[in-house]
């Protein structure tokens, strides 16, 4: 069995009940194929980068899966068949890619206090400008360049 993941957009005069309603089809398909579904994410609406079918915004959707490689051919043409869906991509993760996946997914899941703090801790710039010059250091600064 390999690790998949879609990405797929859905059409955005979708209302919220008919978008969740979308998604749980390919769910169901996937989990009648004995798909293992690893990891569900709604990005919700955001703005497409070209316009496709007159449509410059879509609901995006992704899902994480382990199958057996059969269902990717099964899952788009179920893709193609389905008007609610404008764009699909799938592919299947390498072990790298799985690696990111999971790092990424538990840095979603960790506690906000971690998530504040990776994000308050900064590095300091290379250069000080507000460095305070002592009179001793001012004085060795004029006889460097007396010499």
């Amino acid at each position: 069995m390999n690790i998949y993941e879609t990405v797929f957009i859905l059409t955005p005069v979708l209302s919220d009940a008919q978008m969740k309603e979308a998604v749980e089809k390919i769910k169901d398909l996937l989990k009648s194929h004995n798909a293992e579904i690893i990891n569900e994410e709604n990005w919700g609406l955001r703005k497409l980068a070209y316009p496709i079918s007159k449509k410059t915004t879509g609901f995006y959707s992704l899902l994480e899966f382990k199958a057996e490689p059969s269902i990717v051919d099964t899952l788009e043409t179920l893709f193609r068949r389905d008007e609610r869906v404008i764009r699909f991509l799938t592919f299947r993760q390498d072990k790298f890619a799985a690696e990111y996946a999971e790092k990424r997914r538990s840095l979603k899941n960790a506690p906000k206090e971690i998530k504040e703090e990776k994000s308050v801790i900064k590095k300091e710039p290379k250069t000080k400008v507000n460095k305070t010059i002592n009179e001793a250091e001012i004085e060795d600064i004029e006889l460097e360049k007396e010499d």
